[in-house]
């Protein structure tokens, strides 16, 4: 069995459902305690595990004039600070390896966004850190061929990994996940 650690859960075979849930990114630090507190009440409620999600810099936005985040400092400080106050492991992107060390202080699991699962020196960086490293399917790439970046991330020493499905294009602007591709 396959299994990852991540805070005080083990992930993937056999185990219960793990919830990555937060939003898109970091607006404020107000914002992101009442985000993360709602939605730890709503886990604990329900039973759920939780791993809060929340990005401090959203670098592949379509717009050079639309909101990213609060950067790299600013960002880990309030994520730090939703891990000290809520109990929860945080999850964010890394979109440079210089940032995965970094990351790695206060992140419990490194996310590589969908547009770059492909990227060797982003993962080999992000695996490096030894946390969790969840890579999301770039819509572009064959559920199948996701072995490859499984296989630099181990290559490079790091066993706990997740990978995210984020669906095919089917032509322009129409993005299909096809639920065959899922282990179950």
């Amino acid at each position: 069995m396959l299994t990852t650690r991540i805070g005080p859960y083990e992930v993937g075979d056999g185990q219960p459902l793990l919830l990555l849930c937060g939003p898109d990114v970091i607006e404020s630090e107000e914002l992101t305690l009442r985000a993360a507190r709602a939605v730890k009440e709503l886990a604990d409620r329900h039973g759920l595990r939780l791993v809060f999600k929340c990005s401090f810099d959203k670098a592949n936005r379509t717009s050079l004039s639309s909101f990213r985040g609060p950067g790299l400092e600013e960002g880990l400080r309030v994520l730090a600070k939703v891990k000290s106050e809520t109990g929860l492991p945080v999850l964010t992107d890394v979109h440079e390896p210089a940032q995965a060390a970094r990351v790695a202080e206060v992140a419990d699991v490194l996310q590589v966004p969908a547009f770059l699962c492909r990227q060797t020196d982003l993962l080999v960086a992000c695996a490096r850190t030894g946390r969790a490293v969840n890579v999301k399917k770039g819509q572009f790439v064959a559920p199948r061929d996701m072995r490859h970046a499984l296989g630099k991330l181990r290559e490079s020493g790091n066993p706990s990994v997740l990978l995210t499905e984020r669906g095919a294009c089917f032509g322009y602007n129409n993005l299909v996940v096809d639920m065959r591709s899922l282990a179950i």
